[in-house]
């Protein structure tokens, strides 16, 4: 089992989702969050004074998988969150040792 998280654009989310349920990926979880790397923030103008934006608006996905469909959901984020621009993203790959589902009591790959 993997882990994937992904920093995204925010206004990506819908295509990425799609690109992953086409895969078999039914469920991740998203968080907005800020941040910077290269891209190293811009500049605002609000009621004629420039403010500096140093942290931009991403979303962070989060998404378990089976070993065997890691490869093709880093695929199908990759595809769908290009845009070809900096500030596209990352996406960061884990192995996961255990997993459980609380409901059920169902373990491992079962608990996806």
């Amino acid at each position: 089992m993997k882990l994937i998280v992904a920093i995204i654009k925010p206004f990506k989310l819908d295509e990425v989702r799609q690109a992953l349920t086409a895969i078999g990926v039914h469920g991740m979880t998203v968080t907005e969050v800020k941040g910077y790397g290269r891209q190293k923030g811009h500049t605002e103008i609000y009621r004629g004074a420039e403010y500096v934006v140093n942290f931009l608006p991403k979303l962070r996905i989060e998404l378990a998988v089976a070993s065997e469909l890691a490869n093709k959901a880093v695929d199908a984020i990759t595809g769908s969150a290009r845009t070809g621009q900096i500030g596209d993203g990352k996406i960061f790959v884990t192995p996961i040792e255990h997993a459980l589902r609380i409901r059920t009591g169902e373990t491992d790959s079962d608990a996806l």
